[in-house]
């Protein structure tokens, strides 16, 4: 076949050979195209149940303070709970949405969304606070433009708060505001000399200077001081004083670390702070008061308890109510099922929450059913369970006839409810300020790190468990005596307030004593095996030599002559168990968490020199006419 023949035949197929054959390009329609990604995405968002408004409240100085309001949809006649944070106030509805109530969180004054001037725990007027203004007066005015601006309320307002917010919430119980019925302080700030945040008995708190920083270097978040070492006992240790501490990291620019370091006795300054003499001095009216606290709460153990106490004895029990629950320091916001190796047999926060506090608010707030709480509800740490008491203590205390038991420290470093018998005894050890003991075990983290960007782990959660830890790391050590009971063989419940009694001589002019009360276990557990011999701590605190005889007046110890040193533990509910121990631990040093006493008495322990930090041999004596012991609350 010729080739014009083949090419003829092939055109008439509608076929070409000169090139191949393509397909025209199909489109793809959209809903096909290969990509995750659309140009226009709307998320559909679930609708809220509440109603969210933020307005600027003006106070009487005319500064403004940023409020977030929530009120749930269809709310009428509907209460109002107020918290006021330095945290920045946030927009979370909470269950006290969830349960109908118009939840209300305001910046205070100076941070975050809000005017003015920022001063930390802004003290009350007077003294320590030349202004006009206070924590008191904003609460007051706030709550006055709330009830005369919401209109789904029925006027009246509860508040609520832990820590600092617990510190706002007791400021506005001074001067309350008519509409004011109902306050929760949780874990709050009252005493900060003390024993809440800035000092336990006069010992300085060193860990909280990175706080400070972090609260006042700045209106909005910020960081705790940086650390030059990983590990804040080297770094404190290697720095000196905390004087020298806080000029090398440039806090002395903070006005609150120069207040501070310029009274370190419990002078008018501090004494002009302390909330729970204001609440007695200045005759409140009778708001109904929920003070809530952990037993171990590692930031303010001495708040609300000691606001309450005080209150009874001005005869204002009616109206107040007591809670101590088996907490650390805020733990009541959040999941309350364990602390450390040791589980309730149930959320011990959650029951609070469900069964205390929002039949509280209910009744006082809604004129709901009578919240039928007892007077006083402690958690039994030893028996894992709720009790209820009509008062606190409930064994009455030193002052009484037939009160605290002693338990006291005994040769061979025995420890027993028989009073010594003899002559002469003590027990020796040298506390030396270049090798304090350590609080936690090495290395010892920031416990604010955790709140920098960029920290390593979670610092926080070693620090929100020390009063807990097992204190076998530190009971071989030579400046740590320890005094032991016999294996009990019937149990000893302590119901209230233990006090440390000790009889010691030192050959410096100054020094500090901590004492701890111990539940030691049994060497196995085998329901539990983890906790055989653990070392739990019942109940500790320290307490500095200077201030045994006035807290406001120190001086200096008498070298090589018997003082005593007699303070209050924090509270306990608890049972010693057959088969276990009781334990107490003496020592004179627990750092880096607080300042490291020279031992040589100084005008200001903040400006101590190098030379002035000096070994001190330090004597607990235990013979019969100078008895060494830890007064306890045992029920009989």
């Amino acid at each position: 076949m010729s080739r014009s023949i083949v090419l003829c035949l092939v055109a008439a197929a509608g076929f070409s050979i000169l090139a191949p054959a393509r397909a025209e390009p199909q489109q793809t329609p959209p809903s096909k195209v290969f990509n995750d990604v659309p140009k226009d995405f709307q998320s559909k968002v679930p609708e809220k149940d509440f109603i969210e408004r933020r307005e600027m409240i003006p106070m009487r100085d005319g500064v403004k303070l940023y409020t977030i309001i929530l009120v749930p949809k269809g709310a009428k006649n509907a209460a109002i709970v107020l918290e006021r944070t330095p945290y920045e106030a946030s927009a979370a509805p909470d269950y006290l949405v969830q349960a109908g109530y118009i939840r209300v969180r305001q910046d205070v004054r100076g941070k975050y969304g809000s005017e003015g001037d920022y001063v930390m725990t802004r003290p009350p007027r007077g003294p320590a606070n030349p202004t006009s203004v206070d924590h008191t007066t904003d609460a007051w005015d706030t709550i006055d433009w709330l009830v005369k601006n919401i209109s789904e309320t029925n006027g009246r307002v509860g508040m609520i708060g832990g820590s600092y917010d617990g510190f706002t919430a007791v400021m506005a119980l001074i001067e309350p505001h008519p509409a004011l019925k109902a306050v929760v302080p949780q874990g709050p700030v009252v005493d900060a000399w003390m024993g809440d945040d800035w000092f336990h008995y006069g010992a300085f708190r060193n860990l909280m200077l990175g706080y400070i920083q972090m609260q006042t270097g700045q209106r909005g978040a910020g960081a705790v001081t940086p650390s030059d070492s990983y590990d804040k006992y080297d770094e404190l240790l290697r720095v000196g004083s905390t004087g020298d501490y806080a000029r090398a990291h440039g806090l002395e620019q903070l006005p609150w670390v120069v207040r501070t370091m310029d009274h370190p006795a419990y002078d008018e300054y501090w004494q002009s702070q302390a909330l729970d003499k204001l609440l007695v001095d200045r005759h409140p009216p009778a708001v109904a008061t929920l003070w809530t606290q952990g037993l171990w709460d590692q930031e303010d153990m001495w708040g609300a308890n000691h606001a309450w106490l005080a209150l009874k004895a001005a005869g204002r029990q009616a109206n107040n109510w007591l809670v101590l629950g088996p907490w650390n320091h805020i733990q009541v916001h959040g999941d309350g099922w364990a602390l450390g190796p040791f589980r309730w047999n149930a959320n011990t926060a959650m029951q609070y929450r469900r069964d205390i506090l929002l039949p509280f608010f209910d009744e006082h707030l809604r004129g709901g059913p009578p919240a039928k709480l007892a007077p006083v509800t402690v958690y039994n740490t030893g028996e894992d369970r709720w009790e209820r008491f009509e008062s606190w203590p409930t064994v009455c205390d030193r002052g009484c006839a037939g009160g605290l038991t002693a338990l006291y420290a005994g040769a061979g470093f025995s420890l027993s409810f028989q009073q010594p018998t003899e002559s002469t005894g003590g027990d020796a050890y040298i506390s030396d300020p270049a090798k304090p003991v350590p609080f936690l075990p090495r290395p010892v983290i920031d416990p604010f790190g955790g709140m920098t960007p960029g920290s390593l782990g979670d610092p926080y959660e070693p620090w929100s468990k020390w009063l807990v830890h097992d204190q076998r790391f530190v009971d071989g050590r030579p400046d740590v005596l320890v005094y032991e009971t016999a294996v009990l063989t019937e149990p000893v419940p302590v119901q209230g307030i233990p006090v440390a009694d000790i009889r010691a001589t030192t050959t410096g002019s100054d020094g500090d004593f901590v004492v701890k009360l111990i539940d030691v276990y049994p060497a196995q557990v085998a329901s539990d095996p983890k906790v055989g011999g653990y070392e739990l701590p019942i109940s500790m605190d320290i307490f500095r030599g200077r201030y045994r005889e006035s807290f406001a007046h120190p001086t200096a110890i008498p070298a090589n002559e018997v003082q005593r040193y007699r303070f209050d533990l924090p509270n306990v509910n608890h049972v010693f168990h057959p088969g276990h121990r009781i334990m107490v631990q003496i020592q004179s040093t627990l750092f880096p968490l607080y300042d490291g006493n020279p031992q040589t008495f100084v005008p200001n322990i903040f400006f101590a020199k190098p030379a002035d930090y000096r070994k001190a041999e330090i004597t607990i004596h235990r013979s019969k006419g100078q008895a060494t012991a830890v007064w306890l609350p045992v029920v009989k």
